[in-house]
């Protein structure tokens, strides 16, 4: 087994940030519906670092593969702390890189869901 099907596993049996936030200022969800993937994204959205946005803390939930489980899990680690402008940047290239294996378009479908549905809810946010 490669070291990034490892990752993917462990992301998937044990993800980072699931569950709910006790407060959050943002909530976005969305699916895929030619596999069922759906993934709900909460925010908590601090005041202003050097005149930015940026997200104090991050959490999902959801059902799914485990590409997509696996990358909201692993996504969820990569953005907490940067600023909402930083989040707005980020395209598929970057979710594949953090994943660091090849996807079929299918799979890869799977594995932008969950940028997809972040970057839905940063864009309610007035910067």
């Amino acid at each position: 087994m490669n070291i990034y099907r490892d990752i993917i596993l462990d992301h998937y049996k044990n993800p980072r940030n699931f569950g709910h936030l006790d407060r959050s200022d943002i909530k976005q969800e969305d699916g895929n519906v030619t596999c069922g993937d759906r993934i709900i994204i909460e925010l908590a959205v601090k005041g202003k670092r050097n005149n930015e946005k940026y997200i104090e803390d991050i959490r999902f939930s959801g059902e799914g593969c485990a590409i997509s489980q696996a990358s909201a899990s692993i996504l969820t680690e990569k953005v907490k702390g940067m600023t909402i402008d930083d989040i707005k940047k980020l395209d598929a290239s970057f979710i594949l890189t953090m994943l660091g294996t090849t996807l079929t378009p299918s799979r890869t479908k799977c594995a932008l869901l969950s940028l997809e549905v972040l970057q839905k809810a940063v864009g309610k946010i007035c910067s």
